[in-house]
């Protein structure tokens, strides 16, 4: 016969009272609820591993902790869409503000990297072991949560789209205007260029709107080029897998989003242009400065209007992704959710602090390139979402230009670790995105050096 359950509480107080046991209850875990575990990718020194926490029961899970072991001589590196403490091997990843409600039948994802051989070993979500059953009748130690909070990040729709990119991709700006480098009609870029972003958008006497057409300079060097020439090269693009956006700003732009009537003027605008010319995304390279809360409303409007498979790019400089407080790096952080890739000018810098902050490193270095790089890559940022920048050869930029071969170098030291100069990361990143180059028309007007050498070696990195 079962005791009533008068009595089991009344004998659980008293124990308690006894023993001064005192614990911190987790979050309800609904029945059914499991959490999977996967090496996403590998490598010779590191991994990068990935969580999907299930809702498999009727009840709406409020709030996750998963923690788990690893084995000595296995640390973990940067992580992603969690908060995480550590007690020695032990590690619990607990949920953020926007993704710690999950539905019946919905998941939800975090991933980290991780330097040595080993893997998770004796996970636990909310208590209970992660592939369901019965928690332990001790409740696991608890570790207080971090007193700093992060970064504030809105709640994601979809994860970040592809756009149909691939992993590791190349971009390059073309140029609707006539300058000292060769002029091209968009149908001429490379095959090599993955992502061609068009410079550029121009603002109006409207804030927040954008407008844009042939230049009549460029159509005059060309011996005639039309807005609906252009349409038609576009289309050609995406039948070679290319895919095209529109870039805002350029040293000379004046776009200004500073209040929720311009974001929604930026939105409903660049909605416009996409549709008419057939645009896969937008560029956010805005030079004088940006207000990231009204830029990452219009963002997220624009998004809304286009659709999940929205490419989002931004150009920042140098200088704008030294700290995460900053403008254009708390925007990145803020549509983190919607982002596709970061493409900083590592060049036009001067000497800068890395993420070592111990030293200032010289433009057109590796070390330059990959120290600046960690920055991002250590604050915040997947992998996937931070590509390096850099000048096409001579003409193209007024210092940091290298040789496409110190690009490789540099990608091969944030994949691999090897290549690296003085300067070595923390870990590896083997999802780093790509490069981007200043300009498409000045890698041509300097014999396709830099496609010609950076996208095949972009097809081998892991």
């Amino acid at each position: 016969m079962k005791p009533a359950r008068s009595l089991v509480l009344s004998l659980v107080t008293a124990l308690a009272a006894t023993l001064g046991a005192v614990w911190v209850a987790l979050p309800a875990l609904a029945a059914g609820a499991t959490a999977s575990f996967v090496k996403t990718a590998e490598w010779g020194s590191g991994w990068e591993g990935k969580y999907t926490i299930t809702n498999g029961g009727g009840s709406t899970i409020n709030g996750w902790s998963l923690a788990f072991d690893l084995p000595a001589g296995t640390t973990l590196g940067s992580y992603w869409d969690a908060l995480l403490t550590s007690a020695g091997q032990r590690h619990t990843f607990t949920n953020r503000s926007w993704n710690g409600t999950i539905a019946p039948g919905a998941s939800v994802s975090f991933g980290f990297l991780a330097s040595g051989s080993g893997s998770p070993s004796g996970c636990q979500l909310n208590g209970a072991p992660c592939g369901g059953g019965t928690p332990p009748t001790t409740p696991p130690p608890t570790t207080a949560p971090p007193t700093t909070a992060p970064p504030t990040t809105p709640p994601p729709t979809t994860p970040p789209p592809t756009g149909g990119l691939p992993k590791h991709l190349l971009t390059g700006y073309w140029h609707n205007f006539d300058n000292p480098a060769v002029e091209l009609r968009l149908r001429d870029v490379p095959i090599e260029y993955d992502l061609v972003a068009v410079a550029f958008a121009e603002a109006t006497t409207t804030p927040g709107a954008l407008t844009f057409g042939i230049d009549p300079g460029l159509a005059a060097a060309l011996g005639g080029y039309t807005d609906a020439d252009f349409t038609a090269d576009v289309r050609t693009l995406h039948s070679r897998g290319q895919r095209v956006i529109l870039s805002v700003g350029g040293e000379a732009g004046r776009v200004t989003v500073n209040d929720a009537a311009s974001a929604t003027v930026f939105a409903d605008t660049a909605a416009a242009l996409i549709a008419r010319y057939g645009f896969d995304g937008i560029d956010i390279d805005l030079e004088n400065g940006l207000n990231p809360t009204y830029m990452a409303q219009a963002l997220r409007a624009l998004r809304a209007k286009v659709g999940s498979g929205l490419i989002i790019a931004m150009a920042p400089q140098t200088i704008d992704m030294q700290n995460p407080a900053g403008g254009y790096f708390k925007l990145a952080l803020d549509i983190k959710d919607i982002l596709t890739v970061v493409n900083t000018q590592f060049y036009n810098s001067g000497a800068m602090l890395g993420c070592d902050q111990n030293a200032a490193y010289a433009q057109g270095t590796v070390n330059f390139i990959v120290a600046l790089a960690c920055i991002q890559l250590e604050a915040g940022l997947r992998p996937d979402q931070v590509g390096l920048g850099l000048p096409a050869g001579p003409g193209a930029a007024g210092g940091g230009i290298v040789a496409p071969s110190v690009v490789n170098a540099a990608l091969d030291c944030l994949a691999r670790g090897t290549n690296c100069g003085s300067f070595r990361p923390p870990r590896t990143y083997p999802g780093i995105r790509g490069a981007m180059t200043w300009s498409v028309n000045w890698d041509v007007s300097n014999g396709n050096g830099f496609a010609r050498t950076v996208a095949p070696h972009l097809d081998t990195l892991p």
